[in-house]
């Protein structure tokens, strides 16, 4: 899928309501980030910027970035509001055509899915790259769709996360594993029943 495809699919999917997201951070970067001294961080597919945001008001200092110039749009108006518009940076990027320039101390790829066909083993092997010594790389995946919605149309397989550590093919004498798992996580089914799913969490750490 070309640019201007990928733009125009996921233009229409924030367009379709005022908000997709609940604005939150997601449960285990607000885990791991207090652990970690405040610098520079990347976050990958930012959406409307609940994780971006809350890194800023940590004390980071953020490059977020996404496709959608609708879910920058409504990232950088929060920002705003919440008065953390000058720790980050927006940048509209397609990561299937390549990658934000710079190191950082932390990159962040929550459940970076695609109802679409997206490659994402050379976005996750250059966002390692761009980890510099001592920093962190931290990956959240869903493990499965979701199944309320078992028709959906998803391109790519939900790949185990030591599938995916493994698919990185790292130095062992340049990265040390912090966690490579699954997890569990309640949530609600739209219907309003509880539903437990499962996350992959891969944390590792440059030496």
């Amino acid at each position: 899928m070309s640019t201007s495809e990928a733009k125009q699919h996921w233009e229409e999917h924030y367009s379709a309501r005022d908000r997709i997201w609940s604005g939150r951070v997601n449960a285990r970067l607000s885990e791991i980030a207090p652990t970690l001294t405040p610098g520079t961080a990347l976050d990958l597919g930012c959406g409307e910027g609940g994780d971006a945001v809350w890194l800023a008001e940590q004390g980071w200092q953020v490059v977020a970035v996404d496709i959608a110039e609708t879910a920058l749009r409504r990232a950088a108006d929060e920002a705003a509001a919440r008065g953390v518009a000058d720790r980050i940076e927006f940048r509209q990027h397609d990561l299937s055509a390549g990658f934000p320039d710079g190191e950082f101390d932390l990159l962040s790829a929550h459940f970076l899915h695609s109802t679409f066909p997206l490659d994402r083993m050379p976005i996750f092997a250059a966002a390692a790259r761009a980890v510099r010594p001592g920093g962190m790389l931290l990956i959240v995946d869903h493990s499965g769709p979701p199944p309320w919605h078992s028709d959906l149309d998803h391109h790519h397989t939900f790949d185990a996360p030591q599938d995916i550590v493994a698919a990185l093919n790292l130095a062992d004498d340049q990265w040390e594993p912090a966690e490579i798992r699954s997890v569990e996580r309640e949530v609600t089914t739209p219907d309003g029943e509880p539903f437990t799913w499962f996350d992959n969490v891969i944390i590792l750490r440059r030496r």
